[in-house]
């Protein structure tokens, strides 16, 4: 018997930004040349968002190191003082995605044996996993995880520890939980790589409810296998390090290229399982969707819920593919036996995949309704 999610949960914080409010504040930063306006305008305008959620409500009104409330000039706050941000906002996104997860899964917090937390974009200890079993009220003698800087890919690998544990204690109940604070490290820059991360990262958490047992009163997803691969040559097209203003992004213009070139092949082992008939993608930027389209011959509308959620959340990093998830499961036009293969991608550029099978109940469904959108948290 595999391991399965029995719910998927979500939040994200309070402040809404819009795609062309930020694109209007970046493009007016000092120091830029025509280029790198240029750039910048390219880099929004194409990125196939609208809105994304983020933790900094100054980004709207100013009055912070981040920006200056009269001037609108972004600053360059030390990582220490980004760090401690994430380390004050971070805990409420982790427990609100983790709440709503329980919620959907119809369990109680108490029932919890396992936690596995995800993040690439901050740190503190005792960490996250420690935090959700203080905030959530689990029991002291939970086992916990954590796993660290493994990019917007984290979320696969963690359901890969979620499936072990469930394969080794059948009465483990596993709670997977991921929170991004991206934004907290957008900067001013005429380069690239910083303007492309400026573009499309966000803030959000999501979470999901693992287990071994037979799951019978919900609709779930089964997790039937995993991959992993490294492409040939892109250990240094991604790259995710910690500099003095902030963790710096590398993100260069061959990372779709190379999903284009060997997402087919890295994701050979689980489509010679059969056929595929859902696909959920996590949305690096538009151009990896395009890439990962064209490569695996999909129809125009298959990564449909992975472009609506970069639409209205940009990329969460880690815990995007979750999002995909949660809307493709409450979707009705989701057929009972469906073969999904849900897809990330890392620094390395490592490629994270996994096979599952849908499982629908219309009984449970109807009382228990799934709901798409996110909780909001608002920021302290």
């Amino acid at each position: 018997m595999s391991a399965s999610i029995i719910g998927i949960g979500t939040a994200v914080p309070d402040t809404r930004l819009t795609q062309d409010d930020v694109r209007d504040l970046f493009a007016a930063q000092p120091g830029l040349d025509r280029v790198a306006r240029r750039i910048i305008t390219a880099a929004f305008d194409h990125s196939a968002i609208d809105t994304r959620h983020t933790v900094l409500p100054e980004l709207v009104s100013g009055g912070s190191v981040f920006v200056d409330a009269e001037t609108r000039q972004i600053g360059m706050p030390a990582t220490g003082v980004r760090n401690a941000i994430y380390a004050r906002e971070a805990p409420e996104l982790f427990a609100a995605a983790a709440r709503d997860a329980l919620q959907r899964a119809q369990v109680r917090a108490d029932e919890v044996t396992h936690v596995v937390t995800a993040s690439c974009t901050g740190f503190f200890a005792p960490g996250p996993e420690f935090r959700l079993v203080r905030d959530l009220g689990l029991a002291p003698t939970v086992s916990r995880e954590h796993l660290g800087f493994l990019g917007c890919a984290a979320a696969i690998p963690a359901l890969r520890s979620a499936a072990r544990i469930c394969a080794t204690d059948p009465s483990a109940l596993v709670l997977v939980v991921c929170a991004e604070i991206c934004t907290i490290h957008l900067r001013s820059s005429s380069d690239p790589d910083q303007i492309v991360s400026s573009a499309v990262f966000a803030d959000g958490a999501a979470a999901a409810v693992v287990t071994g047992a037979p799951a019978t009163t919900v609709p779930h997803l089964e997790l039937d296998r995993f991959a992993t691969a490294i492409t040939d040559d892109g250990e240094s097209a991604m790259g995710w390090t910690i500099g003095d203003h902030g963790f710096e992004m590398t993100l260069t213009a061959e990372v779709p290229r190379i999903v284009g070139r060997e997402v087919k092949n890295a994701l050979s082992p689980l489509l010679g399982e059969g056929p595929v008939d859902l696909w959920a993608v996590h949305p690096g930027g538009r151009s990896i969707l395009d890439r990962v389209e064209a490569a695996c011959g999909l129809e125009g509308d298959a990564l449909r819920h992975s472009r609506d959620v970069l639409r209205t959340y940009g990329n969460m990093s880690s815990a995007t593919i979750l999002f995909i998830l949660q809307r493709m499961l409450a979707d009705p036009a989701t057929p009972d036996g469906a073969r999904m293969l849900a897809v990330a991608f890392a620094p390395g550029l490592t490629v994270e995949s996994t096979l599952l099978t849908v499982r629908t109940s219309a009984t449970a469904t109807a009382g228990h309704p799934a709901r798409e959108s996110a909780t909001s948290v608002p920021s302290r």
